[in-house]
């Protein structure tokens, strides 16, 4: 057995995951494969457009052998922090071969180093970034221009390297790999089609940011030749069944309610929160109750929309900076999983005979552990659910889903 991990949101699932993933298992001649994928809510500070059940059917059903869940502590966080967090589970089930990520470069040396420079953090390199972020520039905007100004050319290859959302999410990877010392091999799949954030839909490789857009603004038939045909069944399924899409558009009543009841000393408690910005964001949301005119209020070339909607899902969700911390000094002791096929079941009891971390399959066994820190993990985990069926159905109660609702077998 040749085990290939991915780290994931299939938001939805789209020809460029396709790609990716077959690509993923030619070039490592793997024969099965692995996803980490978000949940509920993810990396950009958005609920997923689609329950995790239903995301983790069109992965498996698209040829991904087993899904488990980044915990929601994980998937909602900067890249370092996601990218960290699955990372650190995939290495401590003890199964993966290759970690296999696209990147808009294709080529993995460049990122390799740089990857080595942003965690040995050399003198220089560490006054240049202190220099722009004193400046007010964001982090990454700062990073760049720090790795330009070390290595000393105006027009550095790795500053154009750092502006692709996939290379600096592969970088995270790298970073994380070398502060494990993973035995997992890294390897780079070049990216195919729209970049990640592209807005333009464009026939057969279009990006997932795309693909929402155009679901929100003209209906899910209008994609349906951008999209495998079991992702469009699964997502016609989910439609049938709710009758909605999820957004955070679909929290505006809660979020407004929330900036006006929370003080400036308890919001200044969210992860990230710099010196000023709750300020910022009470005062702004003092001028509309439009969440996105809010966010796009907010949002400076310091702060980042992924950054303030990242807090924005942190409030949501009711957990603060302290707790992340706290969560994040434990590894999670446990996987959780979404979905499986027959080869999944067989990376399942490979993971049995070489890892002691315990495998959740039905949700409710996780109480019989009694393990105080995985308990800790999915309080939250459970809390997101909650939240995210709040979002998509107002008219009827949907809770504990996490309890009634059984991993996708195929």
């Amino acid at each position: 057995m040749k085990v290939i991990g991915l780290i994931t949101e299939y938001n939805p699932f789209h020809f460029g995951h396709k790609y990716h993933l077959e690509e993923s298992k030619k070039i490592t001649d793997s024969t099965h494969s692995i996803a980490i994928m978000s949940g509920s809510f993810v990396q950009r500070g958005e609920p997923s457009i689609v329950d995790k059940w239903t995301k983790a059917k069109m992965a498996i059903d698209n040829g991904v052998d087993l899904v488990i869940e980044l915990p929601f502590v994980y998937s909602t966080q900067t890249a370092e922090l996601f990218a960290y967090g699955a990372v650190n589970i995939l290495d401590k089930i003890n199964v993966v071969d290759s970690l296999c990520f696209g990147t808009e470069l294709g080529e993995l040396e460049p990122l390799k180093e740089l990857a080595q420079i942003f965690v040995d953090e050399p003198a220089p390199y560490r006054a240049h970034l202190k220099h722009f972020l004193s400046l007010g520039f964001s982090f990454s905007v700062s990073r760049s221009m720090a790795i330009e100004q070390y290595f000393n050319l105006k027009n550095s290859n790795n500053s154009i390297i750092l502006k692709g959302s996939n290379n600096i999410l592969a970088i995270e990877y790298l970073k994380a790999l070398y502060k494990l010392n993973s035995n997992i091999k890294p390897v780079a799949i070049k990216r195919m089609g729209s970049n990640y954030k592209d807005m333009e839909v464009l026939e057969g490789f279009a990006s997932a940011t795309s693909i929402r857009s155009q679901i929100f603004q003209s209906g899910l038939t209008s994609v349906e030749s951008l999209l495998p045909k079991q992702s469009f069944i699964a997502l016609r399924e989910y439609k049938d069944l709710y009758n909605n899409f999820n957004s955070l558009d679909n929290y505006q009543d809660i979020l407004n309610y929330l900036l006006l009841t929370i003080t400036p000393c308890e919001l200044k408690e969210f992860l990230h929160m710099e010196p000023g910005l709750e300020n910022r964001i009470l005062k702004i949301s003092e001028t509309s109750k439009d969440i996105n005119q809010i966010l796009r209020s907010i949002t400076t070339k310091r702060y980042p929309l992924t950054k303030i909607q990242r807090i924005f899902v942190h409030m949501l969700n009711n957990i603060n900076g302290q707790t992340i911390n706290q969560l994040y000094k434990n590894t999670p002791e446990y996987i959780r999983i979404l979905g499986s096929n027959k080869k999944g079941f067989e990376i399942i009891n490979k993971i049995k005979r070489n890892s002691n971390i315990q495998i959740i399959t039905k949700y409710s066994d996780y109480k019989c552990l009694n393990n105080t820190e995985i308990n800790n993990f999915l309080f939250f985990e459970e809390k997101a659910t909650n939240i995210f069926f709040l979002g998509i159905c107002k008219d009827r109660p949907l809770i504990n889903l996490d309890f009634l609702t059984t991993p996708y077998i195929k």
